[in-house]
C-alpha cells in the first residue's frame, strides 16, 4: 500500500469513534422518523468498514480520494421495504432530515436496460445537517459522508444470492448460468411488482369498505375481517352493552369481540346487513337473558363482549338448535373442554324463561 493510502487507513482508525456514534445517531434518525410517518419496514441495518476491507479498496484506487471523507460508504445504512413503492417513502423521509449528495447518489432501478439482469436499489450518499444534529466535541459528524441504501425485501434476495456466487458483474458470470440467473432476475421483479399491486388493490379496498360502512350501506359489504373491524368500531353493540350494565349500575370492561367474528361466519352470516339485522332482531332478548343471568347479583363489572355473546345465544336458540347449537357455541369461544356441557346447560336454563326457544332441530 502506497503512503497515502496507509495515511487514509490511519485517519479512518483515529476516526472510528465518530463513525459509531455517527451511525447511532443515523439509526435513530430514520427508526423515529419512519415510526413518526407510520411505516412499518423489514429491517434497517447497519455496517461500519473493517480496517481490512478498507485496505483492499486503497490498494485498489487509494490515490483517488484526497481525505478519508471523499470516501463515501465507510458507514452503510441499509433499509429494507415490503413493497417497492415504499423505497420512495422512505427516500422521502431521508430528503427531509439529510443533506443529499445528488451527484454520487444513484438510483440502480433506472438503470436497468432488457438484456441485463442484477438487484434494484435506491443509494443515497447522506450527511447530517446541523440543524438536525450537531456536537460542538465531534464536529466532524455533520462532515462524513454516509451511504443509505434502501431496497425491498426480494431486491434484498436478489443481491444477497447473487453475491453468494461471487462475481461481480454479469460480464464475469458463465454464460451457462447467466440465462438462468436472469430468468430469477425477472420473476423476482415480476413478483416485486405484484406484491405492490396487491397492496395497492387492499389498501384501495379498505377504504372502499371503510367508507360504505360509515355511510350505512351495509346490505353489499360481505362480513370479513375489515369489514367487520369497521363496522364494529361504529359501536353497534355499546347501546345493548351499556342498557345490560345499567342492570347492576355496573362498570364496563373493554375486551375484543374479535374472537367472535369466526363465530358470526359459522352461523351463516353473510354480509354486514345481515349482521346488522342479526343485532336489531335479537337485541331485545339479548337484554332480557342478561336480567335473568345477572339480576339479583352483585356483579358490578361486566365484559364488553357480553352483548354479542347474548345475540349469538340468542339466535342459535331461535334457529332451534337448543343445547347441542349452545355446547356449539362455547366450543368455538373457548375450545373444546367438559365445561361448556355445564355452560350450555345453565345458559339454556336461564333461556326458558324468555320463550325464544325452539324445537331442537
Amino acid at each position: 500500500m502506497d503512503p497515502h493510502s496507509q495515511l487514509l487507513l490511519e485517519q479512518f482508525k483515529e476516526s472510528l469513534p465518530v463513525y459509531r456514534k455517527l451511525k447511532d445517531i443515523v439509526l435513530k434518525l430514520i427508526n423515529d422518523s419512519i415510526r413518526k410517518n407510520g411505516l412499518f419496514v423489514s429491517s434497517i441495518s447497519s455496517r461500519i468498514k473493517t480496517a481490512q476491507s478498507l485496505s483492499g479498496k486503497l490498494e485498489l484506487k487509494g490515490m483517488k480520494y484526497r481525505t478519508i471523507t471523499d470516501i463515501t460508504d465507510l458507514l452503510g445504512i441499509r433499509v429494507i421495504t415490503f413493497y417497492s413503492n415504499e423505497v420512495d417513502k422512505i427516500a422521502a423521509l431521508a430528503e427531509q432530515i439529510f443533506d443529499i449528495d445528488w451527484d454520487n447518489s444513484v438510483d440502480k432501478r433506472k438503470m436497468y436496460s432488457h438484456d441485463r439482469f442484477g438487484y434494484m436499489s435506491l443509494h443515497y450518499i447522506c450527511r447530517i445537517p446541523e440543524n438536525i444534529y450537531s456536537d460542538p466535541e465531534m464536529p466532524e459528524l455533520n462532515k462524513i459522508p454516509f451511504e443509505l441504501q434502501m431496497r425491498t425485501v426480494l431486491q434484498h434476495a436478489w443481491a444477497s444470492i447473487y453475491h453468494d456466487t461471487g462475481y461481480k458483474t454479469n460480464v464475469e458470470v458463465p454464460v451457462e448460468y447467466l440465462r438462468a440467473l436472469s430468468r430469477l432476475a425477472g420473476l423476482l421483479e415480476i413478483a416485486d411488482e405484484e406484491f405492490k399491486n396487491i397492496r395497492t388493490d387492499l389498501d384501495e379496498y379498505r377504504r372502499k369498505i371503510r367508507t360504505l360502512v360509515k355511510n350505512g350501506s351495509f346490505e353489499d359489504i360481505p362480513l370479513n375481517g375489515d369489514s367487520f373491524r369497521n363496522y364494529t368500531e361504529l359501536g353497534p353493540f355499546d347501546p345493548l352493552n351499556e342498557k345490560i350494565a345499567s342492570i347492576n349500575n355496573a362498570e364496563i370492561e373493554k375486551v375484543s369481540i374479535r374472537p367472535y367474528f369466526e363465530i358470526l361466519v359459522n352461523m351463516g352470516i353473510k354480509t354486514i346487513g345481515e349482521l346488522d339485522r342479526f343485532l336489531r332482531n335479537n337485541v331485545e332478548n339479548a337484554y332480557q337473558l342478561a336480567l335473568h343471568q345477572i339480576g339479583g347479583t352483585d356483579l358490578d363489572i361486566i365484559s364488553s363482549n357480553i352483548g354479542i355473546q347474548n345475540l349469538c345465544i340468542v339466535h342459535i336458540l331461535k334457529q332451534g338448535r337448543g343445547l347441542e347449537g349452545l355446547e356449539w357455541f362455547y366450543d368455538q369461544l373457548y375450545g373444546k373442554q367438559p365445561r361448556n356441557a355445564q355452560r350450555a346447560r345453565r345458559t339454556l336454563q336461564q333461556a326458558k324463561k324468555l320463550a325464544i326457544i325452539k324445537e331442537e332441530k
